[in-house]
């Protein structure tokens, strides 16, 4: 069966019901969540979407929010981006550092990071697309600790991806950030799943 590529108003819970079982759907994201996360070097971190992630955020957005049926339009049209169309992967890039005084430093550093994102599967790359809907860079140069980027594959990456035994790494290759991470058997399962 295909992933599903778009939450509609059907797929939401009620929020008295998602209530009752948000401790269990908790539990359940967590344990899905980990293989989609890859860490690369010190203080990036990529959270792999989709349909699953973004359900759950969306109705943790209602249910925090309350919002109501004037919040879920908006909800929709924020998540649904972020799920895979069957031909790309997605993910929220986290640059991830507690001190405020380092992250501040390191985040003057990293302008442009975005743009310097791919994934590599033997001698195809795959480069990274801002997603991002706002300027996440300031006058200063400045880059945000969020982004938001998408890779499309052709039919030949995805069959390469999805080889048994491929090696893909997830590559940075900014001035001052060149990291790269191989991507577990578990990892590269769990996104696999994400293409039709």
């Amino acid at each position: 069966m295909p992933a599903k590529t778009e939450i509609t108003r059907a797929d939401l819970m009620p929020m008295a019901e998602y209530g009752r079982v948000r401790d269990e759907r908790r539990r359940q994201m967590a344990t899905m969540k980990r293989p989609r996360r890859v860490a690369v070097g010190p203080d990036a971190a990529f959270y792999f979407e989709n349909y699953d992630t973004m359900l759950y955020q969306v109705h943790e957005m209602l249910f925090v929010e309350r919002g109501g049926e004037a919040q879920i339009e908006d909800e929709l049209r924020a998540y649904n981006p972020l799920i895979p169309d069957g031909r790309t992967l997605v993910a929220t890039f986290m640059i991830e550092i507690d001190n405020p005084d380092r992250r501040a430093k390191v985040l003057r550093e990293l302008a442009g990071i975005e743009t310097c994102i791919s994934l590599v599967i033997g001698d195809m790359r795959v480069a990274a697309i801002s997603d991002d809907d706002a300027e996440r860079t300031t006058a200063d140069g400045k880059t945000s600790s969020v982004h938001f980027v998408r890779f499309l594959f052709t039919p030949e990456q995805i069959r390469a991806f999805k080889a048994d035994g491929a090696r893909v790494l997830l590559s940075i290759e900014h001035p001052n950030y060149t990291h790269m991470a191989a991507l577990s058997d578990a990892t590269r399962q769990a996104l696999g799943d994400d293409f039709a």
